[in-house]
């Protein structure tokens, strides 16, 4: 075989190993949370591949494709036999790595390190008499995971923050089982988000891996919702993963019990009317009803709140009330601890900050982030916008790229779809007008309302300049959202914060707007006079200055400044002052409030008594 068909034959081979889902991918059962599961959480071994030698030939074919070689598990897992055995690759003697966590902020040498490392732990099969399917479960990992199972790939998953599963009863046996993860958190041109953004590549398995027992025939999809038309009314549709069954929804509250019957596991719509009064979920009365759904297999319970979101020209409307939302963005990490977030404590840690401010909506900032974070949302009584990481721009053109946000927004949308903090579906962020880009983002509003009519779709958009200090949104994508919604960095970006003053903004559109970000950098315990930048009265200054341009904005119904907390990004050089931060934030990294912290909470504390 001569040079060129081998090239060849390794182009066709990494082809095909990336083009096909492996056999034993499932879609994720809606509400994993709430079952019976066991946390495979702990200390992993690992080890770094920074060559990708374990997993590809040195002609960069990969071992587990068709035509591969394969990749030497037993070596990983095992110890030298004799003394002429040969291997370069062990786990045994391997570093540990705590899961869930990034890699990042675990170790000095992997601080900013991008590729491919090596997750390895050994569990126990658990008993599944009375269950057909064992569950793989990962709450997120970044980027790119390939998952085997005592050396048989379970699959492959791209995307960085939504869940995944794997069918791995075929793959385990009796006694003791190795579970092995190469984790790829490489940026490159084609993923979502595309290898530019303004925050840290945290690269790992970032969050909650389980083994979860399921039978052969389960609720895999489930929507229950106040009726938009009929607030007596409750709807939405149930789904099993095959088959039929007669599914039943109960919630003893609300005296209710209905039968449905699902055919060929498809969506079974339903629409019941309820005679006791229905507490309505608000921030202010965050109610929580208490539902069940069953099957003659299977069987889960969900806390659900019941609310209407909906527009009326220029009002944001709910449960048929205007509401103004009093908001921040955050990112999903801890500026005190300089990591990605994993764990209940850290979303406690940025909700707590949010009631301090006085706030009822969180801009979930530019990814999906942990199921804690609307789960909490729902109890605490806070708004949330949800979006994934269509991020400035991507490869518009490259279907494999759409398919992989459309794929991103659909585990989103399923994984968070009963959640009554849940408002906004964000299609991208600060993305360019031109034409692909409006295509790749109509395909992505048309699958959202397909997968749910019950909330209001929106994305990040520029503001456009019309001169003399006149702005307005001329974005076409804006006539395919429900909500206008822009970032704007006057007095940052474009200017200083006097220029406010002379801002005025207009808009074409008869839709509630959304100041979707703005903000100013500010290094906490810098202090000057208001006019020198990166310091913490530069920054009030700025918020004073944008706070009264909010209140002569029209239709304005809420806003999200950028952000709550400094977080890291390797965009950010300048020495003694951002140090790899964005110091945006209203918290330090020193977790202290910024003068503007408490500027903010004063003006939220206004609008709540002019709207009591």
């Amino acid at each position: 075989m001569n040079t060129r068909t081998s090239c060849f034959k390794a182009l066709f081979l990494i082809f095909f190993v990336t083009s096909v889902t492996a056999q034993y991918e499932v879609p994720v059962p809606q509400n994993t949370y709430s079952r019976a599961q066991i946390s495979l959480n702990g200390n992993w071994d690992y080890f770094v591949d920074r060559y990708e030698a374990f997993f590809y030939d040195f002609v960069r074919v990969p071992f587990d494709s068709v035509g591969g070689g394969r990749l030497d598990f037993a070596a990983l897992d095992g110890k030298a036999k004799n003394k002429t055995d040969r291997y370069e690759y062990a786990f045994d003697g391997a570093k540990k790595i705590a899961v869930p966590g990034d890699w990042n902020s675990q170790s000095d040498r992997l601080f900013y390190y991008e590729g491919s490392v090596w997750y390895r732990t050994l569990i126990d099969a658990p008993q599944m008499e009375k269950m057909g399917k064992l569950l793989l479960h990962f709450g997120a990992v970044n980027y790119r995971a390939d998952v085997y199972v005592n050396g048989k790939k379970a699959g492959v998953h791209e995307g960085g923050f939504t869940p995944f599963a794997f069918n791995i009863a075929n793959l385990i046996h009796k006694g003791q089982n190795s579970l092995v993860v190469r984790v790829d958190n490489k940026r490159n041109r084609s993923a979502v988000p595309t290898d530019v953004t303004d925050w840290w590549n945290y690269g790992g398995i970032t969050r909650d891996v389980t083994l979860i027992p399921m039978p052969d025939s389960y609720i895999e999809q489930y929507q229950i919702q106040l009726d938009k038309e009929n607030a007596k009314q409750i709807t939405g549709f149930v789904k099993m993963n095959q088959g039929d069954a007669e599914v039943t929804i109960k919630c003893k509250e609300l005296g209710l019990s209905i039968k449905i019957e699902t055919k060929d596991g498809k969506p079974m719509p339903f629409t019941v009317s309820i005679r006791k009064k229905i507490e309505k979920w608000s921030p202010e009365h965050p109610k929580l009803y208490d539902f069940t759904i069953s099957s003659d297999a299977d069987s889960i319970d969900d806390k659900i709140g019941l609310r209407t979101i909906t527009t009326k020209g220029n009002q944001l409307l709910l449960n048929d009330i205007p509401i103004f939302l009093r908001g921040i963005s955050v990112h999903e990490e801890n500026p005190i601890k300089g990591r990605r977030n994993h764990n209940k404590a850290d979303a406690l840690q940025i909700f707590d900050w949010v009631k301090q401010l006085n706030a009822n909506y969180v801009r979930l900032a530019h990814y999906p982030h942990n199921e804690y974070m609307p789960r909490m949302a729902d109890s605490l009584g806070i708004l949330l916008w949800e979006e994934i990481p269509v991020y400035w721009t991507i490869d518009w053109k490259n279907e494999a790229t759409y398919q992989n946000a459309e794929q991103q927004l659909t585990e989103l949308i399923s994984r968070d779809r009963n959640r009554s903090s849940v408002i906004i579906w964000s299609m991208a962020n600060e993305t360019p007008d031109i034409p692909e880009r409006l295509v790749f983002l109509k395909k992505l509003a048309a699958k959202a309302r397909e997968m749910d009519q019950s909330r209001l779709l929106s994305a990040a958009l520029f503001k456009a300049n019309l001169g003399d200090g006149n702005y307005t949104i001329s974005d076409p994508f804006g006539q395919f959202t429900d909500l206008v919604s822009f970032n704007q960095y006057l007095g940052w970006y474009e200017g200083t914060p006097d220029i406010l003053d002379a801002a005025n903004f207009t808009f074409k559109q008869n839709k509630p707007v959304i100041v979707s970000e703005f903000g100013a950098g500010a290094k906490a315990g810098f202090h000057a006079d208001q006019m020198t930048r990166w310091s913490e009265e530069y920054q009030n200054y700025l918020y004073q200055e944008t706070l009264e341009l909010m209140d002569r904005m029209p239709n304005l119904v809420g806003f999200s400044p950028w952000i709550l907390a400094d977080f890291r990004s390797p965009r950010r050089q300048l020495p003694g002052i951002q140090d790899e931060w964005n110091r945006k934030g209203l918290v330090g990294q020193n977790g202290k409030f910024k003068k503007a912290f408490n500027t903010l909470k004063d003006y939220y504390s206004k609008k709540m008594k002019m709207e009591k």
